[in-house]
């Protein structure tokens, strides 16, 4: 009996290069997963930095006196330190100078400290200005 030269299947080398295809295109995907993965914690860290910036700026004024100063703690999980620093914005007044009004302008700034997911250290601050009394 004589056996056809035509049998269907593939042969090593196509599997071999099939494989390595694969080997790449797996690479690449779990490599840009790995990234957006990366990316998006960072922005969580960043978006949890902001909002304790913001609520640290709107307590000036309402939970804390506006007056020259400093404050300082930490989140309740310990990852992010925050100040909160006041002070009077502008020319200060001269000694013996009449004054002009009993408010003043002052420059709160609320910065944010934490290490990132990539063991990096972050910072990010805000600032705005309040009305206060004249001190």
């Amino acid at each position: 009996m004589m056996r056809s030269r035509s049998q269907s299947g593939f042969t090593l080398l196509e599997v071999v290069v099939a494989f390595v295809v694969l080997a790449l295109v797996l690479t690449v995907v779990f490599e840009v997963f790995s990234t957006w993965l990366a990316r998006t914690a960072a922005l969580s860290e960043r978006s949890q930095a902001l909002a304790i910036a913001q609520s640290r700026l709107a307590a000036v004024g309402l939970e804390e006196a506006v007056k020259e100063g400093e404050s300082a703690g930490q989140s309740e999980d310990r990852r992010f330190q925050w100040r909160v620093r006041i002070e009077r914005y502008g020319d200060k007044p001269e000694v013996g100078a009449p004054l002009q009004s009993t408010y003043a302008l002052y420059r709160a700034e609320s910065s944010v400290n934490w290490v990132g997911a990539d063991g990096r250290p972050q910072a990010l601050a805000l600032a705005n200005l309040h009305l206060g009394p004249r001190t």
